[in-house]
């Protein structure tokens, strides 16, 4: 799972209010060879659009934003093959240690980085990036955590991810810059085509 995420470095961060989108948004990840996606926890329709883009097998679709063992457990009960958490939630890390799942669990500080690295968790959320020093911060916490890889969000842009990416302690980069409803409730979901393919090229010629 790691490795896969590293190769594409992109993690959509997708909050679902429209099934009827879904359709669109599996396709166009397909197409771009980004076959990654978080779904939050931010609407009522979480659950049902993790299980409906995991029928296929065509994707990695994780639940981003989960808060409690409740969460995550409905999460992995639809499909869900990772977890993202805003915090380190002590129920969340162990569960999925127990389910053998990948847990991203979120941090903004030494302790908790220490904090996820005492349940053997290699991997961090960094959340929110901007907010807790950005790209400067990662590079200046990578010196004790020198074993530890991030993964930013919060504050990431089309405009600077690429200068994250280029720091060997970050794995991948999400946000909901990469992919939104928004996008494609316009001309059928080209603009959300055309952005994930921007993003793509980007990292090729970065």
């Amino acid at each position: 799972m790691y490795k896969k995420i590293e190769e594409v470095k992109l993690l959509p961060l997708y909050t679902a209010t429209d099934l009827t989108l879904l359709d669109r948004l599996e396709e166009i990840l397909i197409k771009n060879e980004v076959r990654f996606i978080e779904v939050t926890f931010r609407s009522k329709l979480a659950a049902p659009a993790i299980k409906k883009l995991s029928a296929s097998g065509e994707l990695i679709v994780g639940a981003g934003t989960v808060r409690t063992l409740e969460e995550a457990k409905i999460a992995v009960e639809n499909g869900a093959q990772f977890i993202v958490s805003p915090a380190v939630v002590p129920e969340v890390i162990e569960y999925c240690i127990q389910q053998e799942l990948p847990v991203f669990p979120g941090t903004a500080t030494p302790g908790d980085i220490q904090r996820a690295t005492e349940y053997g968790i290699k991997v961090v959320k960094f959340f929110p990036a901007d907010i807790y020093g950005g790209l400067k911060a990662i590079k200046a916490l990578s010196g004790p955590f020198y074993d530890v890889k991030f993964l930013p969000t919060g504050g990431i842009s089309q405009e600077n991810f690429t200068d994250y990416l280029q720091n060997d302690s970050i794995i991948a980069v999400g946000g909901s810059f990469i992919l939104s409803e928004d996008m494609f409730r316009e001309d059928e979901g080209k603009p959300a085509d055309e952005n994930l393919r921007q993003l793509v090229s980007q990292i090729k010629n970065s």
